[in-house]
């Protein structure tokens, strides 16, 4: 049974017996989770292990092979299409590294959703977007292109974007990649403070351990197709799973393998006798 030491407030997101891989390999294997409303939630573990896939459950990118995606009582999976794009708009998506429209100034960034999707008029959109660009400190860089921008402020740019539509829901995907120690802060902070300012929910997926763990209320770990923890930050840190001890500690070694499984290696070379033959590993280990 997965440890849950966590008592959360009502769910925005819950996830039910959920299936998922791609073609022959199996990614999330009847996993169980619920992101609580108003909170901020981080997903992790180690790469491969269907973080990403989550947000693009959530967002109806994908469909389940079996169990339910529900977000305040819908289930994304059973939406017609109409529908999961009026349930899109109550989501914000931060694209890892940003993905800004390089071509578009930072103000023109931040409108493309308002643009896109309101029936707003250009008077009220540039009141939105510079009420967003201030909310992440870029008010002044509005006539900036991506270009003329530093990576941590590229993101926050990104951030604007994602809640120019006065979401319900943002989702995070590696929001801290590459960026430099206090850009990263900078972000991490910006995230909890309008997590909390705007009455969002959040979801983060990262890597970053430390940061994560700062402003996270509810950390989830994935590992071999399973959730393996989920309670507060000091929860999970405090985990006796030996996977989830060698997450949060970085141990080389543990359940987590270096090696993606593998014939022998005298069977890849075909050399005889290559049956009885142990895997040895590159760092000189039986595998």
């Amino acid at each position: 049974m997965t440890p849950n030491f966590y008592d959360p407030p009502p769910p925005l997101i819950e996830i039910k017996d959920l299936r998922f891989g791609y073609s022959e390999r199996l990614i999330l294997d009847g996993i169980n989770l619920s992101i609580p409303k108003g909170q901020v939630t981080a997903i992790m573990g180690a790469s491969g292990g269907g973080k990403t896939t989550i947000l693009r459950l959530i967002g109806g990118q994908y469909k389940a092979q079996s169990g339910s995606v529900i977000f305040d009582g819908q289930d994304i999976g059973q939406l017609s299409n109409p529908d999961l794009m009026n349930l899109r708009r109550r989501m914000g998506m931060l694209f890892q590294f940003g993905a800004l429209f390089t071509d578009l100034s930072v103000f023109d960034n931040v409108a493309f959703p308002l643009r896109e999707i309101t029936q707003l008029s250009e008077a009220m959109i540039n009141d939105v977007v510079l009420m967003k660009l201030d909310a992440v400190g870029l008010r002044g860089a509005k006539n900036l292109m991506p270009s003329e921008i530093s990576g941590g402020m590229a993101r926050r740019v990104a951030l604007a974007r994602a809640i120019a539509l006065d979401p319900e829901l943002v989702m995070y995907d590696e929001p801290f990649a590459g960026l430099d120690p206090i850009s990263l802060g900078t972000a991490a902070r910006l995230i909890r403070r309008l997590n909390d300012a705007i009455g969002l929910t959040s979801v983060i997926v990262s890597h970053d351990l430390d940061e994560t763990f700062q402003i996270a209320d509810q950390v989830i770990v994935l590992a071999n197709g399973a959730v393996v923890a989920q309670g507060t930050p000091d929860q999970v840190r405090r985990s006796v799973d030996p996977l989830v001890h060698q997450f949060v500690t970085a141990a080389p070694d543990g359940p987590v393998r270096f090696h993606y499984p593998a014939p022998t290696f005298s069977d890849d070379l075909g050399l005889p006798g290559a049956a009885q033959s142990p895997q040895v590993s590159s760092l000189g280990e039986s595998a």
